[in-house]
């Protein structure tokens, strides 16, 4: 019974959990807009970079959040002061391991998963999440 649920919302194995399923749309949905897939749920230590991309040149730091109601709450919101510090902490120890690395940002891509109306993708730039540059 709860594979055939898992399978209608759209999952592909009844064993990817929602937020895989997240991260795969939003890659899957990132390669079609032309970026490359550099690292899906690269590690350093406790801290987790969900996807690294290229896209034109810049290097890409995706934070990906997955609803299936907004009950939980908006998956912007839940990129608090204690996860930008973590996700500031992995794109360094990425960016140490990959030194050719000129131009990154930041981005939460937020997804809505829902049984009865198509996935909907939200893109948050880098500036929402930690403001803007100061030249």
């Amino acid at each position: 019974m709860l594979r055939r649920l898992l399978r209608l919302l759209g999952f592909r194995r009844a064993e990817e959990n929602l937020g895989a399923k997240g991260e795969r749309l939003v890659a899957e949905a990132c390669r079609a807009r032309g970026a490359r897939v550099l690292a899906r749920n690269w590690r350093n230590g406790r801290d987790e970079l969900d996807l690294v991309l290229l896209e034109r040149g810049v290097v890409v730091f995706v934070e990906v959040k997955t609803r299936m109601t907004q009950v939980a709450g908006e998956g912007l919101r839940a990129v608090d002061r204690r996860k930008k510090t973590a996700l500031r902490r992995a794109a360094a120890a990425w960016i140490r391991q990959a030194p050719y690395v000129a131009h990154y940002r930041f981005d939460v891509m937020e997804v809505m998963v829902c049984h009865e109306s198509p996935v909907r993708i939200l893109h948050h730039r880098g500036e929402v999440l930690f403001g803007r540059r100061r030249p």
